[in-house]
């Protein structure tokens, strides 16, 4: 038997986007003890052509309030992707965190074979079914944002670790 979409999603995504909100507590609480701006933190990138902290925690929380709102049928919240601090990003995640706990396992019963479509600016990208796109698209892009801004934060000396990452079972 199948996997249900939702549980293979939403319970994973909340825990990652609460241990997110517990790297830029710790990624703070660092700016203050050392006593620096942690505005820092969120301006910083690994590499010059990459999308600074701030960039990845708006990619990463639209990649998942967005796909997941799709395959269920949710209208899903826009934002304006104006974040500036440590604190709006916090929030930001809250807000994602917040729009996932009102999905239900019911909401998503058969989105594995719903065909998704959609545009990002003059790209249209179309999925032949929900699996697809949850497996290849929303996941990997996720954890790709997420990975980089806690890379971004390790890079600049947050004394991050995997149970971090992770969080603690």
């Amino acid at each position: 038997m199948q996997q249900p979409m939702y549980d293979l999603s939403v319970p994973m995504i909340i825990k990652m986007l609460e241990n997110l909100i517990n790297i830029l507590n710790k990624a703070q609480r660092f700016a203050d003890k050392k006593k620096f701006d942690s505005v820092i933190f969120v301006e910083s990138r690994l590499i010059a052509d990459m999308y600074p902290l701030s960039r990845q925690i708006q990619i990463g929380t639209d990649m998942v309030r967005k796909g997941i709102g799709r395959l269920a049928n949710k209208k899903f919240p826009n934002y304006q992707d104006n974040e500036k601090t440590i604190k709006q990003l916090q929030n930001r995640i809250t807000k994602t965190i917040n729009f996932l706990k009102k999905i239900k396992p019911k909401d998503m019963i058969n989105s594995e074979n719903k065909p998704i479509e959609f545009s990002i600016r003059e790209h249209k990208f179309s999925f032949n079914n929900g699996e697809d796109y949850l497996k290849r698209w929303i996941l990997p892009h996720f954890f790709f944002h997420v990975t980089t801004a806690y890379n971004i934060l390790r890079m600049n000396g947050v004394n991050l670790g995997k149970w971090d990452y992770t969080g603690k079972f």
